[in-house]
């Protein structure tokens, strides 16, 4: 028995979420259902895919082997929509976009509402978390990254670079010691990442003021802001966060001031895919556009 495209297709969406109802719900089908697809490709292979763990349902060897072969068969089929599509109007279809909370919160909605607007037959979802993205999984078509990364077949494109100061709520500054220096800063309790969950270096902010673990720890942007903005302390903030919370201020700028990048991560089997090349192109563009508004507006 020869197995469908269909079963291949569910066959990805377990491999790529790890569980029967992930999958199910990323293809709006029911977990029973993909249950029982698993189980005909399975068969038609002859062979076990998949091992159920305490964690989901892990690949085996044989499983491993199938997902790059099932990824260039759901390429190639992609790339012939397109040409027999045209692909020469508005974009159609569903992109996920992987990104840090960051720019997930007070970038990517502007950005991509945007989009949306232009193109009313595309389905976006951001999928804002603080980790490192698997592309070879399919967790996201496309990823936002905070640095480049180094190894796998990935194309990787530099979208802007992006500035990060230290801040305080206006009132906390009226009603706490004053800052004045760097050294001032011994004298109030610090905001920002739990130091054993930050997923890559160019997020250890703290030890750029010589602080090993702050009195408020989170592994979000938008939980750290929002506890310099109730006055919980002194925190370093992304400018284009603060036009968000106008009773945050920015201090010590002639003193500390942090500029880091956002880049843009896809596959590389991806590159002939002209919808991911047309909607990375609008989305580094708009990201690019709303950094320099924000950050102008503080």
């Amino acid at each position: 028995m020869e197995p469908h495209w269909d079963d291949l297709r569910i066959f990805l969406a377990v491999a790529r979420e790890e569980s029967l109802s992930a999958a199910g719900r990323r293809l709006k089908v029911d977990p029973a259902t993909v249950g029982r697809r698993v189980g005909r490709l399975e068969a038609a292979l002859e062979t076990p895919l998949f091992v159920k763990s305490p964690t989901g349902y892990a690949l085996t060897d044989a499983g491993q082997r199938l997902m790059g072969h099932a990824a260039r068969v759901e390429q190639a089929l992609q790339m012939a929509s397109e040409e027999l599509g045209g692909e020469t109007g508005g974009l159609s279809g569903q992109i996920r976009i992987g990104a840090p909370d960051g720019s997930a919160n007070y970038l990517l909605p502007q950005v991509c509402s945007k989009i949306a607007d232009e193109n009313p037959d595309l389905e976006i979802q951001i999928v804002a978390l603080p980790r490192v993205f698997s592309l070879s999984k399919r967790e996201a078509d496309l990823v936002v990254a905070v640095s480049p990364p180094t190894a796998g077949r990935l194309m990787v494109q530099k979208i802007t670079d992006y500035k990060l100061h230290l801040a305080a709520a206006r009132w906390y500054l009226k009603s706490h010691p004053p800052i004045n220096t760097l050294d001032d800063l011994k004298d109030h309790k610090i905001i920002g990442y739990i130091p054993d969950m930050i997923f890559d270096k160019e997020l250890d902010y703290l030890s750029e003021i010589g602080v090993e673990k702050p009195s408020i720890g989170s592994n979000s942007v938008s939980v750290q802001i929002n506890c310099v903005r109730i006055g919980g302390g002194v925190g370093i903030v992304h400018d284009f966060s603060l036009p968000f919370h106008k009773g945050v201020k920015k201090i010590l700028t002639d003193q500390f001031s942090l500029t880091r990048g956002f880049y843009l991560v896809r596959h590389e089997d991806d590159k002939r895919l002209e919808r991911l090349n047309r909607f990375s192109e609008a989305l580094c563009n708009g990201i690019r556009e709303e950094v320099a508004r924000l950050e102008g507006g503080t």
